[in-house]
């Protein structure tokens, strides 16, 4: 479909994912006039290249890098931009700077809950600048974070913010399983998997706690990838926990996803401030029936007892019931993993998301 409408569009990102980097080919595919800044040491910069996309070299060290704001600046009065959209915090903050004196609408993206505030002198620097027309949340989570922000009589209107899920593609993820003889997991293990940094948020000692609950002669094993194995404190968790042989570490790899389709169920165990976890779309998109904690938009993600389930946050016990429940009905695995890998296709996709951010900028265009 062609865009009749006549605007320009200039993204500002940082290493761009998969699903952004296919956001900016669907979108000029979809006929948007768009051009992007994005960092060049990115793993899909070189698709960009291979696209129509224009693309342009760009790094931002901190929010004020004053190479990063003249580049960006001379872009801007290269030609006539109609929106400027800034996916992270950097891009935000010396894009703002870089368009003093300069006529275009600002649009942010926020893929975390937290860590802005209505009294932050730096949150006023990007997503709170009263130039930003648009703050784009990746879940309703984020966006009603944002509207629950009050400081006396102040309060962001609510039609400065808008939901977009980040779209993805399960055709991505149907790399063949990897084979976890490689990670010393017996044959024939029940295997957990998770992926993500090593953040306290994150529950991975609620994750290992669990395994308490679990029965010891049940062959459960725990597959856990994101450099653990440097956390002296969390090696001494595993250590003191009954299922320790059972506890396997490794390096987070850029083969997650084949990995995660390998495994009988995904956890994400987080406790707060979890926005819309890609490793557990990766993991549903594999297949891979999750089970994850009632916290931010992993609830969004996943409907319990259909493509998977949700448990409380803060609760090993609840986790390991969850995981039993799996392995002693893998009959219900299969349907999940078959359900969670349908709601990924059908509502969490890329076309999805190219489509409903081009109606987001028609709206704005057409906005005095």
């Amino acid at each position: 479909m062609i865009n009749t409408m006549n605007y320009r569009v200039l993204c500002v990102t940082d290493r761009s994912d998969l699903p952004e980097t296919e956001l900016f080919i669907g979108l000029m595919n979809s006929g948007v006039d768009i051009e992007v800044f994005c960092n060049p040491t990115g793993r899909y910069y070189q698709r960009l290249l291979n696209s129509a996309v224009k693309t342009m070299p760009l790094i931002l060290k901190s929010r004020y890098d004053l190479s990063g704001i003249r580049s960006i600046r001379r872009q801007l009065k290269s030609k006539n931009y109609d929106i400027i959209y800034c996916f992270n915090n950097p891009a935000a903050s010396n894009a703002l700077l870089a368009a003093r004196n300069i006529q275009i609408k600002f649009v942010t993206y926020r893929g975390t809950i937290g860590n802005i505030h209505l009294l932050s002198p730096a949150s006023w620097t990007t997503h709170l600048n009263p130039r930003v027309k648009r703050i784009v949340c990746v879940s309703n989570a984020v966006r009603d974070h944002l509207l629950n922000m009050k400081f006396l009589s102040f309060k962001i209107s609510p039609e400065r913010i808008a939901t977009i899920y980040k779209g993805h593609d399960v055709k991505w993820y149907q790399n063949t399983r990897a084979d976890l003889s490689e990670f010393n997991i017996p044959d024939g293990s029940f295997v957990v998997g998770f992926a993500g940094r090593n953040r306290p948020h994150k529950g991975i000692d609620v994750l290992i706690d669990s395994a308490k609950w679990l029965p010891e002669r049940a062959p459960i094993h725990f597959l856990l990838m994101g450099g653990f194995e440097a956390d002296k404190r969390l090696i001494r968790v595993i250590d003191s926990s009954p299922s320790k042989e059972k506890v396997h570490l490794i390096k987070y790899r850029k083969d997650v996803p084949a990995i995660a389709a390998a495994c009988d169920t995904f956890v994400m165990p987080s406790t707060k401030r979890e926005g819309l976890s890609r490793a557990v779309i990766e993991a549903m998109s594999c297949g891979t029936p999750p089970i994850v904690s009632n916290v931010g938009g992993l609830p969004e993600l996943v409907i319990n007892n259909d493509s998977g389930l949700v448990v409380p946050p803060k609760n090993p016990r609840a986790i390991a019931g969850a995981i039993l429940f799996l392995y002693r009905h893998p009959e219900r695995k299969i349907i999940m993993g078959k359900n969670a890998r349908e709601r990924i296709e059908m509502h969490f996709n890329t076309e999805k998301t190219v489509a409903e951010t081009k109606e987001m900028f028609e709206r704005l265009a057409r906005d005095p």
